[in-house]
């Protein structure tokens, strides 16, 4: 009896987030724009969806910040998960404490506290800051797939490159490098996952002139959602869910 209540309970917690978003695919499909009324079966709003100049200059936006960003913060979170591991065990677990620390506060913290940066400097909110505002919520990502194959790497591997003549840059790039590339490669899809997805920081470390998709589709509910937005919802659904599983198999394989 417990089970098959824990079974039901199960797919109740299902239906209820799963059943909106299949709503929404169905209707992106719906000739006509009345969501109670349902006119036939078209592709018509996808039709729409990529003529948009507007869309199209926010998935330009989205997928170019999340590609730089996904680039760099990669390259910076590996370089800092060996300098990290190569701490002795104090140093070491302050930096993971400070690493795991902007995990742990809410998106909207992290995005006033840039917005809060950029306005001290005085810098121009716009492509640019959203770009370091993602390399900075990624990196930190990167860097927590990449320790846990560096810890399970035999640390006398380094060592012993140096001792048979390896000069330090070929050894990282030859030996280090290779031996996390598991775990970068899933740093580097978590990051892209995570910075395509993302609304809140983007929100406040942007300006009304730069906006990525998140951004648009928020701005688009003061004006009254039309059905080419449910269209750029399922195909953004869909997309994520294949980097989703892709991260998960990488995980598991790690």
């Amino acid at each position: 009896m417990t089970k098959v209540l824990k079974r039901i309970y199960l797919g109740l917690i299902l239906i209820f987030l799963y059943m909106p978003i299949a709503v929404l695919i169905v209707q992106s499909f719906n000739a006509g724009k009345s969501r109670a009324k349902w006119e036939g079966v078209s592709l018509h709003w996808y039709i729409d969806l990529f003529n948009n100049t507007a869309i199209m200059n926010a998935l330009w936006v989205t997928l170019s910040v999340a590609l730089l960003a996904t680039i760099v913060s990669t390259v910076i979170g590996t370089l800092a998960a060996i300098g990290i591991h190569s701490m002795r065990k104090r140093p070491q677990a302050m930096m993971m404490t400070l690493t795991n620390l902007p995990n742990t506060m809410p998106d909207i913290v992290t995005g006033i506290s840039l917005m809060l940066l950029f306005i001290f400097t005085q810098v121009d909110r716009g492509y640019v800051t959203m770009l370091l505002a993602h390399i900075t919520f990624d990196t930190p990502y990167v860097i927590l797939s990449v320790l846990p194959k560096l810890k399970q790497m035999n640390k006398h591997t380094y060592e012993a490159a140096l001792d048979l003549g390896a000069t330090p840059r070929y050894a990282l790039l030859h030996v280090l490098i290779p031996e996390c590339k598991q775990g970068i490669v899933t740093g580097a899809l978590l990051a892209f996952t995570l910075s395509l997805d993302d609304f809140t920081v983007s929100y406040f470390t942007t300006s009304p002139l730069v906006q990525n998709l998140s951004t648009l589709i928020y701005s688009a509910t003061k004006l009254g959602i039309t059905p080419i937005y449910y269209a750029l919802s399922a195909l953004m659904f869909v997309v994520l869910l294949l980097l989703l599983l892709a991260v998960n198999r990488r995980t598991q394989e790690n």
